[in-house]
C-alpha cells in the first residue's frame, strides 16, 4: 500500500495541471452545493419561522359551513331523501364554554398554551379614508405564550393593554399607515355598522406585511362590546404544543372529545409546505447534478491517464504487482483529488455562504428582512463532504478496475 501511494503521488506531480483541473470541478460542485442548500434551506427556515410565529399549532373553532343532515334525513335515516339547494341554519361560531375548555387544555402536559380568541373585520377610520383590517380579542398574556409577542412589541407594553378597557396594540405598518403613534386614538367601524373609539397603547411588528399591516389586539371584553356580544361569546381557541410533530394526531383527538373543528398546523399551511418541498426537492437536484458532472469529470481524466500509463501497469504487472495493487494506485489518485477537491470546495461554500448572508434584502411592507437568511448548519457540509468523496471514489473505480484489469502481454504487444 505505501508503494502505491509512492506511486499515486507522482501520477499526480506529474502533470499538475490535469490535476488541479480535476480537483477544481469536485471544488466548483461541492461550494455551489453548499452556497444553495445553505440559502434554500435558510429562506425555508426563515418563512417558515415567521409562519409558524403567527399561526397556532392547533385551532379549535365551530365551523358553521359543515353539512349537517336534514330533518328528513334524520326522520327517515334509511329512507332515499332528496333536498334541492339547502340553506344553512341561523348559527354563530361561537363556542361553548370556551374558557372553560381553555383552562382543561392547559392542563394537558403536551398542550404549552391554550388562547381564547374572538377576532372580526374593521375598518380603521382615517379621515375620509376606510383601511380594512382585523382586530383580534384576546388574553394577551397567554396569547403571548403562544406567539411570543412580548418580543415583537415595538413600542408599549402588554400591561398596558391589560389595564385599558378601550386599548389596542396595533401593527406597526397599520400604525404607519395611519400615522398613529402611542396615546393617540383611532376609530374603527364594523361591518355591521357599530362604531367605537380605540386608544393605541403599543404597536407590534410580526415581520410580515399581511399582519403587521392589518392586524391589531385588543382585550377579549373590549371586542365582545364592539361585536355587542355576551361575556362568554368567544369563536376560536389557539393552541400551541411542546412538540409541533404531534400536532395532527392531537387535533383528530380533541375534535373526537370537544366536537368542534380542531385544524393543525400542517393543513392550515399546506401550501406553504408544498412549496418547502418543491425548492428543497430543486435545490438538492441541481446540487447533486453538479456533484456528478465533476465526478464524470474524473472519470474522463483518469481514463486518459491510464491509456497513457499503460506502459506503466505493463511493467507493474509484470514486477508482481496483482490487479488489486494496480486498481488501488489508481483508486487512490480518485480519492486524494476527490478530498481535497471536497475540503476545498467546503471553505469556497462557506465564504460564498457568508457573503451571501451579508447581502442587504429590503423586504418592504411584505416581510421584515434586513439580509438574505443563510444556514451554516453542520450537516450541510457533512453532506457535500460524504457526497463529493463518495462520487469522486465511484468515477475512479470504474477505470480502474479496468486497469487492473489490463494483461501485460497484450499492452506489450499493442507496443
Amino acid at each position: 500500500m505505501n508503494l502505491a501511494l509512492r506511486i499515486a503521488k507522482t501520477h499526480l506531480l506529474a502533470k499538475p495541471r490535469q490535476t488541479i483541473v480535476a480537483m477544481l470541478g469536485v471544488t466548483f460542485g461541492i461550494a455551489m452545493f453548499i452556497t444553495m442548500v445553505s440559502l434554500m434551506t435558510g429562506l425555508n427556515d426563515f418563512t417558515e419561522e415567521l409562519t409558524m410565529t403567527s399561526t397556532p399549532d392547533i385551532r379549535m373553532y365551530n365551523d358553521v359551513t359543515e353539512p349537517r343532515k336534514s330533518i328528513l334525513e334524520e326522520q327517515k335515516p334509511r329512507g332515499l331523501v332528496v333536498v334541492h339547494h339547502p340553506k344553512p341554519k341561523n348559527e354563530t361560531p361561537k363556542i361553548r364554554n370556551a374558557f372553560q375548555i381553555a383552562e382543561q387544555l392547559r392542563q394537558d402536559p403536551l398542550v404549552l398554551g391554550a388562547a381564547p380568541l374572538l377576532s372580526t373585520q374593521v375598518f380603521y377610520n382615517y379621515g375620509p379614508v376606510q383601511l380594512n383590517g382585523n382586530l383580534a380579542g384576546v388574553d394577551i398574556l397567554e396569547e403571548d405564550k403562544l406567539f411570543k409577542l412580548r418580543q415583537k412589541i415595538k413600542t408599549g407594553s402588554l400591561e398596558d393593554l391589560l389595564v385599558s378597557t378601550d386599548g389596542i396594540i396595533m401593527g406597526a405598518g397599520l400604525a404607519r399607515k395611519l400615522n398613529m403613534i402611542n396615546g393617540d386614538r383611532v376609530v374603527i367601524t364594523t361591518p355591521q355598522g357599530y362604531t367605537m373609539t380605540l386608544n393605541v397603547v403599543g404597536t407590534f411588528q410580526m415581520g410580515l406585511g399581511t399582519i403587521d399591516n392589518a392586524k391589531a389586539y385588543a382585550n377579549i371584553s373590549t371586542v365582545q362590546k364592539i361585536l355587542q356580544k355576551d361575556q362568554s361569546y368567544v369563536t376560536d381557541i389557539n393552541i400551541k404544543l411542546r412538540d409541533l410533530d404531534l400536532a395532527k394526531h392531537k387535533a383528530a383527538e380533541l375534535q373526537r372529545l370537544y366536537g368542534y373543528k380542531a385544524e393543525d398546523w400542517e393543513t392550515a399551511n399546506a401550501t406553504f409546505l408544498t412549496g418547502s418541498i418543491i425548492r428543497n426537492i430543486l435545490t438538492y437536484s441541481v446540487s447533486i447534478t453538479l456533484l456528478i458532472v465533476a465526478g464524470f469529470g474524473i472519470y474522463n481524466i483518469l481514463n486518459m491517464t491510464i491509456h497513457n500509463k499503460m506502459k506503466d501497469i505493463a511493467i507493474l504487472k509484470a514486477t508482481g504487482f496483482a490487479a488489486r495493487d494496480v486498481r488501488n494506485v489508481f483508486l487512490i489518485q480518485s480519492m486524494a483529488i476527490g478530498l481535497m477537491g471536497s475540503v476545498l470546495g467546503l471553505a469556497v461554500g462557506l465564504g460564498l455562504s457568508y457573503l451571501v448572508s451579508l447581502v442587504p434584502f429590503n423586504g418592504g411592507d411584505i416581510v421584515t428582512m434586513d439580509t438574505l437568511p443563510v444556514n451554516f448548519h453542520l450537516k450541510y457540509y457533512l453532506i457535500g463532504l460524504i457526497f463529493g468523496n463518495a462520487t469522486t471514489a465511484f468515477a475512479g473505480y470504474l477505470p480502474s478496475r479496468a486497469a487492473g484489469k489490463a494483461d501485460p502481454i497484450e499492452i506489450i504487444r499493442g507496443q
